[in-house]
């Protein structure tokens, strides 16, 4: 699933192409967008900006309309210009957005949905978001708190969009590495500095996959959270079970944590499980 970062540099590349846009086609495979379409064109608004929130895409257009789509595990938008090929096939296209310029289409979006923009404070899913680590108006101490009440591994926690939005698996792993704490450790157990260490750690890992060239199709580089260009050492425990340790050689362990038994990787010897 694309987490906070991939979903920030998807939002910037879309607003780059396509803020301040007419819209001359609109296509889409879900019958509700089409039904609000019937109704409310879509055809000759103007996409006025492409914005993240969390894992959500909010595309906001003229007239007070917010598109919003979540990504799940397999959808993703590309820009191509007019005639150039698409890298997916067209039986995968449930979205498109067409201007003068560009064309944006959404493959394999399972989530999408016409919101009206005045309705955007009192929606279920986005209002239930914890804070963004991308927004400029980030509180870790907000996300703290809301850990607090919660009961759970820390590991479990992270990934509870309720409490700090946009963190998936793979940054959950690498940010409890990083700060050396035990992704099992029940959070109630952990200090309040420790838990702000995680948070911002996360902010950090995440902020800095999200430096591009400037270009409207961003950067490539993918996501790093070693500070290594080397292209086989970008991350430290995600996805690397039983093989050595970047720092200390110990084989990296993996396990299942929280109710979907997501996969937790981490090392035994930098991040001690607590007794």
């Amino acid at each position: 699933m694309p987490e906070g970062d991939t979903i920030y540099r998807a939002a910037r590349t879309l607003n780059r192409a396509l803020a301040a846009s007419l819209i001359t086609r609109f296509e889409s495979e879900f019958p509700a967008l089409n039904r609000v379409a019937d109704d409310r064109p879509i055809v000759g608004r103007t996409i006025e900006s492409v914005s993240p929130r969390g894992k959500h895409l909010l595309f906001a257009l003229s007239g007070g309309l917010v598109l919003r789509t979540h990504m799940r595990m397999h959808g993703s938008w590309h820009i191509y210009r007019h005639g150039e090929r698409w890298h997916r096939p067209r039986c995968e296209l449930r979205i498109l957005l067409e201007t003068d310029r560009f064309v944006a289409a959404g493959f394999s979006i399972p989530v999408a949905e016409f919101i009206a923009e005045r309705e955007l404070p009192r929606h279920r899913e986005l209002a239930a978001l914890g804070p963004d680590p991308l927004s400029a108006a980030f509180d870790p101490h907000e996300v703290v708190a809301r850990m607090r009440p919660r009961r759970g591994a820390i590991a479990e926690l992270l990934l509870d969009q309720r409490v700090i939005a946009g963190i998936g698996n793979v940054l959950k792993a690498e940010a409890l590495f990083v700060a050396g704490v035990d992704p099992f450790a029940a959070t109630s157990s952990l200090s309040d500095d420790v838990l702000e260490r995680v948070v911002a750690t996360a902010r950090r890992l995440m902020a800095v996959n999200t430096l591009d060239d400037g270009r409207v199709g961003g950067a490539a580089r993918g996501r790093r959270t070693t500070g290594s260009m080397n292209p086989a050492a970008k991350l430290w425990v995600y996805d690397r079970a039983g093989r050595p340790c970047r720092r200390c050689g110990t084989p990296i362990a993996v396990g299942k944590t929280g109710a979907d038994a997501r996969a937790t990787y981490w090392c035994p010897v930098c991040q001690p499980r607590q007794t």
